[in-house]
């Protein structure tokens, strides 16, 4: 696709929208680094395009995904749920209809089941809210859990390893007049602590996710970079 005689609102869409070519990807990222109108437009089109991360087809888990939420955890002798199905967000960014939004319901009913026993288990703090962050292929890979305090805990369900020039920056949509709000950087691909400047109480359904973004963040203080994952919140009850 020619971005010739296109504005930057409208390059922007087609990045945000999955639209470009690999070889145009790469070239329309290369810019972004040094083009501050360009990071803002693709700010400004993801923020537009939100309403499309409501949107989606199921799909079922992976068999193995509770003995890694369970690893992770470090969760023993709690018994294993029922196969789920799960319901990832359905992107906004690189390749629209991959996302499916409508698979992660079970996975992350799972995924409440593993805190709740795990945190009744070992006596520790619970989180206000968990989400498993899915891939667009919907392969879960980080499970997010949200104190409501400041302070989330980032965990890997799977592998990942970020180019040295790029930095991970997580995310979360309180609500839509706040619009997309940053959790923190993440330092590698490990379990780490997020804390952040107060935002309101995380609710069910709320979405974080995690963008690839130039070293040191997003410049605009909004995601501008590819999602790596998506999901949506549960409430462990």
């Amino acid at each position: 696709m020619s971005d010739q005689a296109q504005t930057s609102a409208e390059r922007a869409d087609d990045y945000v929208l999955g639209l470009l070519s690999a070889a145009e990807m790469t070239a329309f990222e290369a810019e972004m680094e040094t083009d501050g109108t360009l990071r803002t437009a693709v700010a400004a089109s993801r923020d537009r395009f939100l309403e499309l991360d409501l949107a989606g087809q199921t799909q079922s888990a992976s068999p193995d995904l509770w003995s890694r939420i369970e690893s992770s955890l470090g969760v023993q002798d709690a018994p294993t749920p029922a196969a789920p199905r799960i319901l990832p967000a359905n992107a906004n960014d690189n390749r629209l209809s991959r996302w499916k939004r409508a698979a992660f319901a079970g996975v992350a009913a799972s995924a409440v089941l593993a805190l709740a026993l795990g945190y009744a288990i070992i006596d520790r703090p619970a989180p206000q809210v968990i989400a498993v962050l899915m891939d667009d292929k919907g392969a879960p890979l980080v499970l997010v859990e949200d104190f409501g305090d400041t302070h989330a805990r980032i965990t890997p369900l799977g592998d990942f390893t970020a180019p040295s020039d790029k930095s991970m920056q997580v995310w979360t949509l309180p609500n839509k007049e706040m619009g997309p709000t940053s959790l923190g950087l993440l330092d590698a691909w490990k379990t780490s602590n997020l804390d952040s400047r107060t935002l309101p109480q995380p609710h069910e359904e709320q979405l974080y996710e995690i963008t690839l973004e130039q070293l040191g963040g997003s410049p605009t203080g909004r995601p501008t970079g590819p999602i790596l994952v998506k999901g949506f919140a549960r409430v462990p009850r």
